[in-house]
Formats: structure tokens, sequence, C-alpha cells
């Protein structure tokens, strides 16, 4: 019986530091600092565990430069009415987001998501979280 106990605390442990690690964006992105991306969209990746934005937006000289863009998994974006098909390439956006931990690269985490055309916002309401 003692021998059940230990190993189940044991692969709850483990189990908790692998949850842990998968969810350290701290570790990848300044969550402490946010910019604004617009842009047009390149594509967008509706997958588990994590969604993906790529959009091509200049930078301060008017380079362009394409950004990749992490967001959340399918099932917390659709609680938040986001779909398959709710982003199209070629559409024009604002994003919110926190820059990478590596000075250079163009990759940030999705703070908030607006297409001033039709007004189609995620971001701003609770829930609306990358976790």
């Amino acid at each position: 019986m003692r021998r059940i106990l230990l190993l189940a605390v044991a692969v709850a442990l483990v189990a908790g530091a692998t949850t842990s690690a998968h969810h350290s964006y701290s570790a990848t992105y300044d969550t402490g600092k946010t910019f604004t991306l617009k842009g047009k969209l390149v594509q967008f990746v509706f997958k588990n565990p994590h969604s993906f934005v790529t959009i091509q937006a200049p930078d301060d000289k008017g380079t362009m430069q394409r950004w990749s863009l992490e967001w959340s998994g399918t099932g917390q974006l659709t609680g938040a009415g986001v779909t398959r098909e709710s982003l199209k390439a070629g559409d024009e956006l604002e994003v919110v987001a926190n820059p990478s931990r590596v000075a250079g690269e163009l990759k940030a985490l999705m703070v908030s998501l607006k297409r001033p055309l039709d007004g189609f916002a995620w971001g701003g309401r609770g829930g609306q979280v990358v976790d």
C-alpha cells in the first residue's frame, strides 16, 4: 500500500512539473512589456496545443517583417468565438503582443487581436488570455 502511495505522489509531481514547464511563457516572452503590430495576415494555424498567427508588418523604418505570434489552443479560442474560418490571409490586423526575450527574434505572444474592417476582436474580455 505504501509503495502505491509513493508511486502516485511521484507521478503527480512529474505531471505537475511538466505542465508548469509547458506554460512558462515568461521564460520565452517578456510578459512585462507589450508592443503593437499593424499588418496583413499571412497565415493562421488553428491547432493544439497552441495556434499561431503570422503577419507581415513594417518596422520603424518601413521594412516589411514577418512575425510569428503564439496564440491559444483550439478549445480556448473556440470558447471565445474564434474558429478556423475567423481569419483569412490578407486580413488587416492590429495585434498587441509580448515580445520574445531573444533580441531581434520576430516572435511574440498574443495579448490581443483586432480586425478594424469589421470590429472582430479577441483579448478584451474576461478569459481571453493565452493559457
